[in-house]
C-alpha cells in the first residue's frame, strides 16, 4: 500500500493531465473546488481578453475573403485555450502533490478560531481609525516640511 501511495505522489503533472482518477476525492473538497473555480475564472477572463484583443488584430478586411480560418480564429482560439486551461485546473487540483497541499490548507483553516462579529467590528474600527489618524498626521508633517522648505527657499 505504501508503494502505491509513494508512486502516486511521485507522478509528474504531465502524466496527471491524462489520468482519469481523482486523488483523495473526499478530502479537502471545499478548498479544492474553490481553487479550481478561481483558476477557471482566471482562464475565462484571459480568454475574454484574448477575444477582445483579437477583434482588433483579426478583422475580415485584413484577412481577405479566402482566409476564413484566421477570421474565425477570434472565436476558436480563445475558446480552445479556455477549455484547455479549465481541464488543466481540474487535473491540477487532483495532482497528488498539490491536492495534499490543499487538503492540509483546509485542515489548518478548520483549526483557526474566528472572532465573533462584534469583536471583528471593534477590531476593524480600531484599524480604520488608526489608519485615518496616521494619514492625517503624515499629511500635517508633510505640510509643515513643505512650509519650512518654502520659507528656506528650497525647491
Amino acid at each position: 500500500m505504501a508503494t502505491v501511495m509513494e508512486e502516486s505522489l511521485n507522478r509528474s503533472l504531465g502524466s496527471e493531465l491524462f489520468a482519469t482518477s481523482l486523488y483523495k476525492q473526499k478530502q479537502g473538497r471545499i478548498v479544492r473546488q474553490l481553487t479550481c473555480l478561481a483558476i477557471w475564472l482566471a482562464c475565462w477572463l484571459g480568454g475574454w481578453q484574448l477575444f477582445e484583443a483579437m477583434g482588433a488584430w483579426v478583422s475580415p478586411s485584413s484577412t481577405g475573403e479566402g482566409s476564413n480560418f484566421w477570421s474565425l480564429s477570434r472565436y476558436w482560439l480563445p475558446t480552445t485555450l479556455v477549455l484547455a486551461g479549465m481541464w488543466f485546473a481540474y487535473r491540477l487540483v487532483n495532482w497528488p502533490r498539490f491536492a495534499d497541499f490543499l487538503i492540509s490548507v483546509e485542515a489548518e483553516m478548520s483549526k483557526v478560531s474566528w472572532p465573533p462579529k462584534t469583536e471583528l467590528y471593534r477590531a476593524s474600527m480600531v484599524v480604520i481609525f488608526t489608519m485615518a489618524f496616521l494619514a492625517i498626521l503624515l499629511f500635517c508633517y508633510d505640510a509643515i516640511w513643505q512650509l519650512l522648505f518654502d520659507l528656506l527657499g528650497v525647491s
